[in-house]
Formats: structure tokens, sequence, C-alpha cells
């Protein structure tokens, strides 16, 4: 009626929708009240951090940062304002894996982590596996490797080809970026990629022990599964790649930009990779400043020799 009042009068318009006048004065006269003016606020501030994150987020995600900004508001209340304001998360799709297992058991590694997926240091195991992506072109096989310890993407490859050297590349971009410091645990799936001679001389080389999952079970490589289903129900599935040159950048730039720098995991207390990273390297510092401390202060403080 309020939207039309200039068109029709007011009366024309109550009698015909079988409403009273007076009850229409009354109501677009009410003062809005404390909880709808905080809920707009609210709407608002969910709105831009929908968008900057590239309406990825629902409601356990968007409540984290909003807790984070300080403002004192339950989940079930951010995703009733979700929901009454049309504001939900990217439409997700199903996709299935792609490598298929080497036929030959004497080139299969024992499966170290037995679905174990939390490393409770910085490169002491991490996990891999090959996807694809379509294009205009043709087929575009990626191949990553993650820290379980942050979640963290730290090799990535991509290729039109499927082949030994494709997940070589993404171990040694690894290798180079996080030149671990002990032998870290690189667990797959059985794919012959990951059981050829090349593979397994360049991990024999820079002391790295393969793992491998059990036949048939997608579960033994839940972490690498999750993080695919991830880029393509968030990024690929809504992109028209002409080129694999432009499905190279635009997934680059989602894993090095959003995903590992910004992008909230909730296995990270809703941390971004890097974020987490950054906090326990603090932690771990302020932990031996203190243990520095206490050697310093025990040295120092020594007790009297008593004399019998």
């Amino acid at each position: 009626m309020k939207a039309h009042r200039k068109e029709f009068a007011v009366e024309k318009m109550a009698k015909t929708l079988k409403v009273s006048s007076s009850g229409y004065y009354k109501h677009i006269n009410k003062k809005e009240s404390f909880r709808e003016k905080e809920n707009k606020e609210l709407a608002y501030a969910i709105k831009e951090i929908h968008k900057q994150n590239r309406e990825v987020y629902g409601s356990p995600r968007i409540h984290a940062i909003l807790k984070r900004q300080g403002r004192n508001c339950s989940r079930r209340r951010v995703a009733r304002i979700m929901k009454n304001n049309g504001i939900k998360a990217k439409t997700k799709r199903k996709w299935k894996t792609t490598t298929k297992a080497t036929k030959d058991p004497s080139r299969i590694a024992p499966n170290l982590i037995n679905q174990k997926f939390v490393a409770k240091e910085k490169n002491s195991v991490w996990v891999s596996d090959i996807t694809y992506i379509k294009t205009n072109e043709g087929w575009l096989y990626l191949a990553a490797t993650l820290d379980l310890y942050s979640r963290r993407v730290i090799g990535l490859s991509m290729d039109r080809r499927m082949n030994a050297d494709l997940v070589v590349r993404s171990l040694n971009q690894a290798v180079c970026h996080r030149a671990p410091k002990k032998e870290p645990i690189v667990h797959s799936d059985r794919g012959s990629q990951y059981a050829s001679t090349q593979y397994k001389k360049y991990a024999a080389k820079n002391r790295i022990q393969l793992s491998m999952s059990s036949t048939g079970n997608c579960f033994d490589n839940a972490a690498m599964e999750s993080f695919f289903h991830t880029l393509k129900t968030e990024h690929v599935f809504f992109q028209s790649f002409v080129t694999r040159d432009e499905a190279v950048q635009s997934i680059f730039e989602y894993v090095e930009v959003f995903y590992n720098r910004k992008r909230l995991h909730s296995t990270l207390g809703y941390l971004s990779p890097c974020e987490f990273e950054k906090q326990q390297q603090l932690k771990n510092q302020q932990k031996n400043m203190a243990d520095v401390k206490f050697a310093v202060f025990s040295e120092e403080v020594k007790l009297p020799v008593c004399f019998v």
C-alpha cells in the first residue's frame, strides 16, 4: 500500500485488500525497535562479508567473522537474517575422482596415516592427489600437495597431461617452498603416477616417506578430497574457461590469494591456513622465550650452602 499510495487512495486500497486504513497508518508511523535496527545493521554487515568472501560463506563462517568484529550475536540469528535476506553460499554440485590405481602390488607403499588427518607439527604429514578441470581446449589436470598441519596448499602443478611429471612438480614445489628439516610423510592414493619410478626416486632423493591409501577407499585421503570439493564447488563450477592458461591463472589466484590466506577453515578454529601458521609460530616463540627466561632464572637463583 505504501508503495502505491501516490497512484491510489489509501482508503480504496484498504477496502480492496480488506484491511483497515487506520491499521495502515498505525503501521507506517510505528517507530523501529532497537532489535529491528540491530538486525538491519547485522544484515548489512553480513552482505558485506558475504560479498568480500566470493559469496561462498554460509552462516558458520560469517558468524565467526562477526565475532572477530566484536558483534555479539548467535549463529542461529545470523542464519535467520541470511535466510530472510536471501543470502546463501553458492550452490554445491557433485564431482568424482579420476586417478586409476596401479596393478603392480610391489609399487604400493604402506598406509602410514590410517585416516588420522591431524598433524601436530608443520611439515610432518603432507597429502597429495590429482583432479581435472574442464576447459574449451580440453582437460586440465591438477596435482596438489597439502600440509595436514595447517591445511595449506604448498604444492600446485597443472598440465594437459596426467603423468608422473605432474605429481613430481607438485611435490617439488612443496619441498622448495617448505624446506622440511625432518622426513615428512607424503600420503596419496595408489594412482600409477604416485607409484611411478620417477616419483619414488624423487621422494627417496629428498628423504620423503611415502604412504598410500588402501584399495578403493576414498576416506583414506579425505583431506585432499575435501580440498578438491571446495575448489570445485566454490570456484571451478562457476567459471567457464576458454583456455587452459586461463584456468591455470584463475585456479592459482583462488588458491594463493583466497584459500591459503583468507578462507576460514572450521578444522583450524575458523582461521585461514596462513593465519593458523602465524598464530602457532607466535605461540611457539613465546613458549621458547618463557623456557629461556626460566632457564636463566634457575641458573641465577642458587640455594645457599648449609654447613653442619
